[in-house]
């Protein structure tokens, strides 16, 4: 199982950024699959899941109305496209494959890094 995340950066708030996670070892139209993030000297905070299909998306509500976590099945890849950014959406950012029923993270990636500051 291989997850790569990409797309982040410096952006000032108020920006977007849109992250990308590719997906290799494993049948990805199978799982759900996450997206968690680290703020600087602070614990894993979860931000979003997708259900396999696409259909049936959850959110954090620190972030719901400005992310939209999105999937690609034929291109094995996972989005989480990022609007209205503020400073504490500064984070690395993880996505993370889930396991089922406990709706645990089984395998992550190594984070992108977004950083929102002026």
């Amino acid at each position: 199982v291989q997850l790569v995340e990409s797309g982040g950066g410096l952006v000032q708030p108020g920006g977007s950024l849109r992250l990308s996670c590719a997906a290799s070892g494993f049948t990805f139209s199978s799982y759900y699959m996450s997206w968690v993030r680290q703020a600087p000297g602070k614990g894993l905070e979860w931000v979003s899941d997708i259900n396999s299909g696409g259909g049936s998306t959850y959110y954090a509500d620190s972030v719901k109305g400005r992310f939209t976590i999105s999937r690609d099945n034929a291109k094995n890849t996972l989005y989480l496209q990022m609007n209205t950014l503020k400073p504490e959406d500064t984070a690395l950012y993880y996505c993370a494959r889930v396991v089922l029923p406990l709706r645990v993270n089984d395998y992550w990636g190594q984070g992108t890094q977004v950083t929102v500051s002026s």
